[in-house]
């Protein structure tokens, strides 16, 4: 059974390397609001996390000196308990309201400015102070309680709720940085910088809170039991043993949210080449660039690439139009030369009748309407039988059979294109009429010009003999003229489809030339691709 059933599928954006942070689509207003959310969310999480530290160091992971004293029911249970309610909703409510007040510029489509750039560096940092603030504050109140009961227990409460207010800071820092993405694209985008620390700075900061802040309580406490000698080897094995569980415990929450952190900007990138890879270079390829450090400046030199690729493809799309495909993919593949080679192939030449006339009774805006209709006939009939339009001469027009793209039957395909565009132009661009005329023989195709401006084209008789066929038909602008030759080398099917009308001298030619036209009752079949 089908999981789907039809239901829409919804796609979780990863913009900011992660889906708690939403789209680059989502309106500033429900931006700050995910922004506020997570920020209040972030803040009473690392607290909690610091206050269950300090609470399982306190009374198994250091045990001696114990604060379990009825001495101390007063600081246990009245007064530590009211200063964790009262610090956690003052950093909550402080903390969030200042940050979302400091990026309110953020709420609006304006471009930031260098103040609000400031703004927004300040608005971290404060916040960051004052968690750092709150447990300096529990430190000097803990210390100060505990010390007026008994001062061998200060070393051990101030060493607890340091310890734990490092990890509460470091917690807070890491996910502040992945908060404010969306904030800190809005500033790259506008061409602004903004301070953040580098990834080895951010390794360094959660090697030493997830690793060296537990070694060094290790220390401390194996220090107290050897010097102090009141700790018996059980107790100092279990302090020992939470301590490492601590640190475990503690570590790997710091480097899962290092490695979250960094990445997610590397993520991005890698899905955005994989895309790349399969041939999608169109701006939806683009990153956001939200990280002010070396991986923002990935961000940038992906951009930047992507925007040289899709530059390269634009020019090579222009290149193609101008020449033909087949002649921009030949000059692409090695480096072209002045000069040909003699190659037989086929021509058709097509030429509007009644030039002049068409001018003068129709505006020039109407002219190159009704030419673009009549081109856009000749250059998909001449590609669909993989012939190459190779020139646009005001009204005529001039393609190639069999060069530079070899075809087995270029004389067939010539003749093809020649009863399709007739049969089209008649249907389709009624106001115009052309002569047709196809052509076959050997040429020297090749790039003629000088070396600083060429361009491929073909020479030889059968251009002027197609040309001249092309006058010819004007005088029967409904029939295409072929010659006898074009009829005689193509697959005897084509050859079928093609009757000799008359045997004719034309223009600037000295022997006669035989003209065939296609069969009356076949001129309108369609036609298959010539292989």
């Amino acid at each position: 059974m089908s999981r789907d059933r039809g239901w829409p599928r919804v796609r979780l954006s990863r913009d900011y390397g992660s889906t708690l942070l939403g789209s680059a689509d989502d309106s500033p207003r429900k931006q700050r609001i995910r922004i506020q959310l997570l920020l209040t969310s972030t803040i009473v999480i690392a607290q909690l996390i610091g206050i269950a530290i300090s609470l399982t160091l306190a009374l198994v992971g250091i045990p001696d000196p114990s604060f379990l004293r009825r001495d101390l029911v007063w600081a246990n249970f009245v007064g530590l308990p009211v200063y964790i309610v009262c610090a956690l909703v003052f950093g909550v409510v402080i903390g969030t309201v200042t940050t979302v007040r400091s990026l309110k510029w953020a709420q609006y489509d304006d471009p930031p400015t260098r103040a609000d750039v400031r703004r927004t560096v300040w608005a971290r940092r404060k916040l960051t102070a004052l968690q750092g603030l709150l447990w300096a504050g529990a430190v000097v109140m803990v210390g100060a309680w505990y010390g007026t009961v008994d001062v061998a227990l200060v070393p051990k409460a101030v060493l607890i709720t340091s310890g734990s207010g490092l990890v509460v800071i470091a917690i807070v820092n890491v996910f502040v940085d992945v908060i404010l993405r969306p904030v800190y694209a809005r500033i790259l985008e506008a061409g602004l910088t903004v301070r953040s620390s580098s990834v080895r700075t951010r390794a360094l900061n959660a090697w030493l809170v997830g690793t060296g802040v537990p070694l060094a309580g290790i220390f401390i406490v194996m220090l107290f039991g050897t010097v102090g000698g009141q700790m018996t080897r059980t107790a100092l094995l279990v302090s020992v043993t939470v301590l490492v569980v601590i640190a475990v415990v503690v570590g790997l929450l710091v480097m899962f949210l290092f490695s979250w952190d960094v990445t997610g900007p590397i993520r991005n990138v890698q899905a955005a080449m994989n895309k790349v890879r399969d041939g999608d270079v169109s701006p939806r390829v683009d990153l956001v660039v939200y990280d002010a450090s070396e991986l923002g400046a990935l961000q940038h030199g992906f951009n930047t690439m992507v925007g040289g690729l899709r530059e390269q493809e634009r020019m090579r799309d222009i290149f193609g139009r101008h020449v033909g495909r087949d002649v921009a993919a030949a000059a692409l593949r090695q480096d072209p030369e002045l000069g040909g080679t003699e190659q037989t192939v086929a021509v058709v030449f097509v030429d509007v009748i009644g030039s002049t006339t068409l001018a003068i009774e129709h505006s020039p805006t109407e002219v190159v309407g009704l030419l673009n209709r009549f081109f856009q006939v000749i250059v998909e009939e001449v590609e669909e039988q993989r012939g190459l339009v190779n020139k646009f001469e005001g009204d005529a027009v001039l393609a190639i059979f069999g060069a530079p793209l070899h075809l087995d039957d270029p004389a067939g395909a010539a003749l093809a294109a020649g009863r399709r565009i007739s049969e089209r132009l008649g249907r389709e661009v009624a106001e115009l009429a052309a002569g047709i005329g196809v052509s076959y023989g050997p040429v020297v195709a090749g790039n003629i010009g000088a070396i600083q401006r060429f361009e491929f084209t073909v020479i030889g008789d059968p251009v002027n003999e197609g040309a001249r066929l092309s006058e010819a038909a004007k005088d029967a602008p409904h029939l295409p003229f072929a010659s006898g030759r074009a009829v005689a080398a193509a697959d005897a099917d084509e050859a079928s489809r093609w009757r000799e009308r008359t045997a004719t001298v034309l223009r600037g030619r000295k022997e006669q030339t035989t003209i065939f036209t296609p069969v009356a009752d076949r001129a309108t079949d369609a036609v298959e691709p010539s292989p």
